[in-house]
């Protein structure tokens, strides 16, 4: 394996994902003539990108709080996104090409509907800008020496990969977490960021698809419908989830229950016992529930059971859970004995959903855990533990729920990053995060 002395920069971005990207373009947009590189290991820049939201990739969402977040310190939070917020996004990405459009629960796509437009635009506006982005130049080392710092890079295909020493006077690690590790996420990034100096929040998976004991859910598979999950952990005041769930050969997928996972896997990492039940007539509580279901039998006492659950589930589930329930589905809702009804209501509120695994890293869109914020300036993400080096994205010990939340973590962390190297490089004061600018 050959060995040649690679070049220098004033920064080098560790990974070209979503906040990898951003950063180099808000940096060399802010600052003209800075020298900026985003080093990817993976064949192709932006797979992450491409396969999110269903290939769709949705950007962000019309409301993003710091209350939606787990993980870090919501000071901290609130402090990041409010430097560039959702609206900023929505007007940075209508600026560079790629109007957005709403669609229910607030999320916000391309109105072209392809999260290629959203990574061409990116990619586009970074050249623009004079950034340079590579792909298949793995960072294996950094190393501070004086004011700078040596990046081990290896380029090329792992089969013939060279060698390269690169220095740059700052470093910004952006490489992502361990999720879907078939778009080049390996977790490199943690290992990077504990040699200098960083601990580590235990990882897990999140926004992964729930893996069920038994066999209710295989003839259900590909059915979806609301529900409100209860998610309960020991020692923790219980999680209540909102969302379309979907049935599947190995258990149940959806929002809510990649939602729900989220809890879940940290509860295992932690020693924790959990459980999850589904509220199938989601919505309503036992008073409202029994209420609609004695309203219905007054006006239609010889229509079956199936008949009244099928208003508030589809017929294949409805016939399911009644028989699991031990109901008979032929059953006229007028003969059913007031202490059955409510057993049976009872029930169907807080149905257990019996999980024993999650579908891991492989599936999970993001990853809970990482370098905790505390080890990092919240005005300008630059690390406490190692001046010149700077975090941006899912790195951080940061993860939301489905629906843009993660990838507006990676813009407002992206900006506040690139901002302060910006007046760092220019020689500006590095004081009070600046907020994003409509259009930026």
């Amino acid at each position: 394996m050959a060995e040649r002395d690679g070049p220098a920069a004033d920064v080098a971005i560790v990974g070209a994902g979503a906040a990898g990207l951003a950063t180099a373009l808000f940096l060399t947009r802010d600052c003209p003539g800075a020298s900026v590189v985003a080093l990817d290991g993976a064949p192709r820049i932006g797979a992450k990108i491409l396969v999110s939201g269903g290939g769709r990739c949705n950007v962000t969402n019309v409301r993003v709080r710091a209350e939606d977040f787990y993980g870090g310190n919501p000071h901290v939070l609130r402090r990041v996104l409010a430097a560039f917020s959702a609206q900023q996004t929505r007007a940075f990405f209508e600026q560079i090409g790629v109007p957005l459009h709403e669609e229910e629960y607030g999320k916000l796509f391309p109105d072209s509907n392809s999260a290629r437009a959203v990574l061409a635009a990116l990619l586009r506006e970074a050249a623009r800008h004079g950034a340079c982005v590579l792909a298949r130049h793995r960072v294996t080392a950094a190393e501070p020496a004086a004011d700078r710092f040596h990046l081990a890079v290896r380029v090329g295909p792992a089969n013939e990969a060279q060698s390269q020493t690169w220095t740059a006077r700052y470093v910004v690690l952006a490489t992502g977490g361990l999720s879907l590790p078939r778009t080049g996420s390996d977790g490199l990034g943690y290992q990077l960021a504990r040699r200098l100096g960083h601990s580590l929040v235990p990882t897990t998976p999140a926004l992964d698809p729930l893996v069920l004991d038994g066999d209710l859910h295989r003839p259900l598979a590909g059915i979806a419908h609301d529900v409100e999950l209860l998610v309960q952990v020991a020692g923790c005041k219980p999680r209540r989830i909102r969302g379309p769930l979907l049935w599947t050969h190995f258990g149940v997928s959806g929002p809510a229950a990649m939602n729900a996972s989220r809890f879940w896997n940290r509860a295992r990492v932690e020693g924790r016992s959990a459980s999850i039940a589904a509220n199938l007539l989601a919505g309503l509580d036992f008073q409202a529930a029994e209420r609609a279901w004695l309203d219905f039998a007054s006006t239609q006492p010889r229509a079956h059971q199936s008949t009244a659950l099928r208003r508030w589930l589809p017929a294949r589930v409805a016939d399911a859970v009644l028989i699991r329930a031990g109901a008979d589905p032929a059953q006229s809702v007028a003969q059913i004995p007031r202490a059955q009804r409510r057993r049976l209501l009872h029930r169907l509120l807080a149905w257990p959903l019996p999980v024993v695994a999650t579908r891991g890293y492989r599936y999970a869109e993001v990853t809970a855990g990482g370098v905790p914020l505390d080890e990092i300036d919240p005005s300008t993400l630059e690390s406490r533990c190692c001046p010149g080096l700077y975090l941006a994205g899912e790195i951080l010990d940061v993860d939301g729920p489905i629906g843009g939340f993660n990838f507006q973590w990676a813009w407002s962390s992206a900006w506040v990053a690139a901002a302060a190297l910006a007046r760092r490089l220019s020689g500006r004061p590095t004081g009070a995060v600046p907020r994003g600018r409509a259009g930026a």
